[in-house]
């Protein structure tokens, strides 16, 4: 992590980690939900990509990566409460209105706010994003989620149902992220996570997603056996000032599977004024 530096910040009385590296127009990234995700796993390949340009922030969602982990007996880890939490934490970065990206369930957590305070975010970008249901003629990704058992073997069938077909096995990162999931409170969280999602589910209704008028990029790879092309595609259609973009050969882990491509289209979105809300 040397060449990020890692700070804190007190957001919805979550004590909340974050990575940051570069200056410029602020950029806030959110990982998804899977067993091991965090900021660092997430985003690693990223970062150093975009910090020539923006000013990146990574963030550690509640009960995730070093943020704060409280006890399920008095906080619940519902969509709506990360919702609250990413909102308080673009706002405790005193920035105004962020550039915002969000993978799988942190897409779903970066529509919530857009939904809710559009005034925090200029520009959106869902890549792999939860938040619509589509039906999945193929579960097997997401029962392989819910499999885990809590050994590198375990990750490893996590990560190969994750990716798309060319992917190349990062072992480092296989063993960081395991690593993390061994980690009680995190473990505890987790739990509280998959219980209210198959509670409640990771969807909005689509009348709400179309009073989201913020710019958004769509972008989904092909391979994606989770947020699959009807999903991308029905956003598309919902989201009036939006745009799509899909990789071949990727999974639902585009920003791992293809940094380089993934961080060229995102920042072309950021940074021209073509892609702007039409009145």
């Amino acid at each position: 992590m040397a060449e990020f530096r890692s700070e804190f910040v007190d957001a919805a009385g979550i004590k909340t980690h974050y990575l940051t590296a570069g200056s410029g127009p602020l950029l806030v990234l959110v990982h998804g939900g899977g067993a091991g995700a965090d900021a660092w796993g997430n985003w690693k390949g990223c970062i150093p990509l975009y910090a020539p340009h923006f000013k990146v922030i990574a963030v550690d969602m509640v009960g995730f990566g070093k943020s704060e982990k409280p006890d399920p007996a008095g906080y619940t880890y519902s969509q709506s409460n990360r919702n609250k939490h990413l909102s308080a934490f673009i706002r405790a970065l005193g920035a105004g209105a962020v550039n915002l990206i969000g993978n799988s369930m942190g897409g779903a957590t970066s529509l919530g706010v857009a939904m809710e305070r559009p005034d925090l975010v200029n520009k959106l970008v869902l890549m792999g994003s939860a938040g619509l249901d589509v039906a999945n003629p193929d579960p097997s990704a997401k029962k392989a989620l819910g499999a885990y058992d809590f050994t590198p073997e375990g990750m490893r069938k996590i990560m190969l149902g994750l990716t798309g077909s060319r992917y190349q096995m990062d072992e480092e990162l296989l063993h960081y992220r395991h690593k993390l999931t061994l980690e009680p409170d995190a473990r505890r969280a987790l739990a509280a996570i998959n219980k209210a999602n198959a509670a409640e589910g990771l969807t909005y209704p689509e009348e709400a997603i179309r009073t989201v008028k913020t710019p958004t990029l769509v972008v989904g790879g092909k391979e994606d056996k989770i947020a699959i092309l009807a999903r991308n595609y029905r956003f598309l259609e919902l989201l009036e000032n939006s745009w799509g973009f899909i990789l071949p050969h990727c999974g639902h882990w585009v920003m791992i599977e293809s940094p380089k491509e993934f961080v060229s289209v995102t920042s072309a979105f950021f940074q021209s004024d073509m892609f702007t809300a039409r009145p």
